[in-house]
């Protein structure tokens, strides 16, 4: 995702998340920080209409998914999927332990599509999406085991 790309997103953010849609200065935000801690991406047709966009923050061992959206007319057709390898593939390259993601509680569709990918649910966010006071599911995939850290006991 690029600059370039907020005018198309951004109307996308709005048709998908009409309650608490992110704003332009919030995405140029996580852009600023893209080579950093952020990587964001975008789907596109091949006449190079966007149709989807995701968004991950990375740091310290841990990622977190920001934001999945797909076009609701171009749901079921794999977009979110390769939306979503791309964010824990990046994950990976950066050395992530743990993918982190909140979904919406009422959006059962996500969340299938994270459990498919192997999220399991750790916690629950009373009242995180606001004005609608709709819980936020708090989901967890591990990538990789940490190693044992600090001192061991010897064997004799």
């Amino acid at each position: 995702m690029t600059a370039g790309d907020l005018p198309a997103v951004l109307k996308l953010e709005q048709a998908l998340f009409p309650e608490d849609a992110w704003s332009e200065d919030m995405l140029r935000a996580e852009l600023a920080d893209q080579s950093r801690t952020r990587h964001y991406v975008v789907a596109e047709t091949p006449g190079g209409e966007l149709v989807g966009y995701a968004g991950l923050a990375a740091a310290g061992g841990q990622a977190d998914v920001q934001t999945i959206g797909v076009r609701a007319d171009r749901r079921g057709g794999g977009i979110g999927a390769a939306l979503l390898t791309e964010l824990l593939d990046e994950a990976a390259r950066r050395g992530s332990e743990a993918v982190f993601l909140e979904v919406r509680a009422d959006n059962p569709g996500a969340r299938r599509l994270y459990e498919r990918f192997g999220f399991d649910e750790v916690g629950v966010r009373r009242r995180y999406y606001q004005p609608s006071d709709v819980d936020a599911i708090v989901m967890c995939r591990k990538l990789r085991t940490r190693p044992p850290m600090g001192f061991t006991k010897e064997s004799k």
